[in-house]
């Protein structure tokens, strides 16, 4: 059973959400906030596996909620559902750890879909947001840009596109799951990328995978 909490200052909204996702056997909506504090005193008292978190809300908002969460629960998935695309809030969003955006036009089915698929460890983001997040990644061309990619960079660039985490990249490559992660680490510097998102639009944008 996967356990989400919603957060969102719109209390008919909330419900709305709370009847949608109730519709899936597998989903248990544990509470409700109305702001990112709300949200965090909730992951204390309720440990959701999910929070389908707004951003745009009073007094203290997702980007809030989302970091503060993500500092103090990192296993907790927390889900972006908003009605904003533009580019700022989506970057905000990711900075703050958020492990998928998506918006709340979206169908139910998607919407249910989308929070059983972050449960399982794979980011997910609506067609726009993964837009959004491209044009602000540079098209560069590898052999020329000062740095040069290995057959092993462009296998871990494919996997995380894909959207393995690191104990099955270390299985699909027979490596320590220790070394998967520095190497990571290393293709991010080599790259001057912030986090797998960042490289996985990179990889996507320039033809790497």
């Amino acid at each position: 059973m996967i356990k989400v909490l919603i957060a969102d200052d719109v209390e008919i909204l909330r419900r709305g959400l709370e009847a949608v996702l109730s519709l899936d056997s597998e989903i248990n909506v544990v509470g409700q906030a109305g702001n990112g504090k709300e949200a965090l005193e909730m992951c204390i008292k309720r440990s959701p596996d999910v929070v389908l978190m707004d951003m745009r809300m009073p007094g203290y908002d997702g980007e809030y909620g989302t970091r503060q969460i993500k500092a103090h629960f990192p296993d907790i998935k927390v889900l972006v559902l908003t009605t904003f695309d533009d580019s700022e809030t989506v970057q905000k969003a990711i900075a703050c750890g958020a492990d998928g955006y998506i918006l709340k036009e979206m169908e139910n089915e998607k919407i249910i879909n989308a929070v059983k698929t972050v449960y399982g460890g794979i980011n997910v983001f609506g067609a726009s947001v993964f837009s959004s997040i491209k044009q602000t990644m540079p098209v560069v061309q590898p052999s020329s840009a000062g740095f040069e990619l290995s057959e092993r960079d462009r296998e871990l660039m494919a996997l995380i596109c894909d959207g393995c985490d690191n104990k099955e990249i270390a299985a699909k490559l027979f490596l320590a799951e220790g070394t998967v992660r520095n190497n990571i680490s290393k293709l991010l510097e080599k790259l001057g990328l912030k986090d797998r998102t960042q490289l996985a639009v990179f990889a996507v944008k320039n033809n790497l995978v």
